[in-house]
């Protein structure tokens, strides 16, 4: 439940803060005239900060040194897939970083923090199996079916934060991002989906734009509210010309729908991050419905 007035950091810490939603809140932060600090394992030289802290986010000591004078954190620090690194390396190298910068954080007073979470968490996107969503539209209640050491580690980033945010009085926003695209990344991953929509299917044919996901960031940290939450983005439409329901028969048939899923319409539910941060994403693809076709499924 969203009280009280906006709160406005003076400094934000970001880690990540080279990769490519990093590269999106920094700038964001510097078009608010926000200062930022990044937290990164190489200093690339072309941040959009006036503070550069290098070492590992599971570190508490290069976590202490960044922290200095920051009152609010956006936490992106991680190994993105399973793929990045030995499934112990995966796991404890997420959660690691997520428990020394939401605990150091909460030692030095900082009371509002955003961790990236994820749709991967559903253990859908990863699993070694085909693996289909309990229901559509998916939304934050929606039974986990985690098999990799990814979504793990992200079940295990929110459970940390709820309890930080018991434990030092944080008010922490975890974000389920999907696939996040920038022009080039967007452009591939159309060109895959056209040629073969299942090639997505797992993904539910989700995606945000990269501004966009740093938008949310930036409202995480901003935008009154209380406590732990959960949230899904997604851009409003998918990233196939087909009706969204005609590819959940071919591609998820077993799944059910909860509610009409109109057009291409995503299927995940982003009516909570609408309401509690006030956010909505652009469509980006520009696609004009069309049929399926015999060869789905």
């Amino acid at each position: 439940m969203t009280s009280g007035e906006a709160h406005r950091p003076r400094r934000v810490l970001v880690t990540g803060a080279a990769g490519l939603i990093g590269r999106a809140a920094t700038g964001l932060l510097r078009s608010h005239g926000v200062r930022a600090t990044a937290l990164v394992l190489d200093d690339p030289g072309d941040l959009s900060v006036d503070r550069v802290v290098t070492g590992d986010a599971g570190d508490p000591v290069t976590v202490r040194e960044a922290l200095a004078g920051v009152d609010a954190v956006i936490h992106l620090a991680a190994l993105p897939s399973p793929r990045h690194g030995t499934p112990l390396e995966v796991f404890g190298g997420n959660t690691r970083a997520t428990f020394v910068v939401l605990e150091e954080a909460g030692r030095a007073g900082v009371n509002r923090a955003m961790i990236a979470s994820s749709y991967s968490i559903l253990g859908i996107a990863w699993a070694t199996t085909r693996l289909h969503p309990a229901y559509y539209p998916i939304d934050e209640e929606i039974p986990l079916e985690i098999t990799d050491p990814y979504a793990l580690s992200k079940q295990a980033d929110e459970a940390t934060a709820q309890m930080m945010s018991r434990r030092h009085g944080m008010d922490i926003v975890a974000i389920r991002y999907p696939f996040v695209s920038n022009e080039t990344r967007l452009s591939a991953r159309l060109a895959a989906t056209l040629a073969d929509p299942g090639a997505t299917a797992a993904d539910s044919w989700a995606y945000l734009d990269v501004d966009d996901a740093a938008e949310a960031a930036w409202r995480a940290v901003t935008v009154p509210l209380r406590g732990f939450h959960t949230v899904f983005t997604a851009a409003p439409d998918t990233l196939a010309p087909y009706s969204t329901e005609e590819l959940i028969a071919a591609y998820h048939p077993d799944t059910p729908l909860r509610r009409p899923i109109p057009g291409r319409q995503t299927p995940i539910d982003t009516t909570a991050a609408t309401r509690l941060l006030g956010f909505t994403a652009r469509a980006m693809t520009g696609l004009e419905e069309r049929p399926l076709g015999p060869a789905a499924g």
